[in-house]
């Protein structure tokens, strides 16, 4: 995780300064990908339903997959076999997903195209 620091030493001269900062210059630290956030919160702010589709859409697998693992914790330790865990939970999810929808012959019927 890379942060950007940024020290503003202009605070002695500011108006505003006994708002902004106690210090003699004011430190302020962003995340590499601030930005991103930023943006969506911008857009979450115009647009207040999205949060509702959202929970519709996403969060209804992740609730269906944390059930299948018995609501508790990862079975492996260390990132690379989280990692493993979580992506065999997904495949497994993503396929039993579309053998309701497809039909079991359906899908190896796509598989096999």
């Amino acid at each position: 995780m890379l942060l950007h620091c940024y020290w503003f030493s202009g605070c002695q001269s500011c108006a505003m300064r006994k708002q902004c900062t106690t210090g003699k210059e004011r430190r302020v630290k962003r995340w590499e990908h601030e930005a991103v956030i930023d943006a969506m919160q911008v857009r979450l702010e115009n647009d207040p339903t999205m949060m509702r589709r959202r929970r519709q859409t996403v969060e209804h697998p992740f609730g269906t997959l944390k059930y299948w693992m018995g609501g508790t914790h990862f079975l492996t330790k260390t990132l690379p076999r989280v990692s493993t865990e979580m992506s065999l939970h997904v495949l497994a999810y993503n396929l039993k997903r579309m053998m309701s929808i497809f039909g079991i012959a359906g899908l190896l019927e796509a598989i096999r195209a």
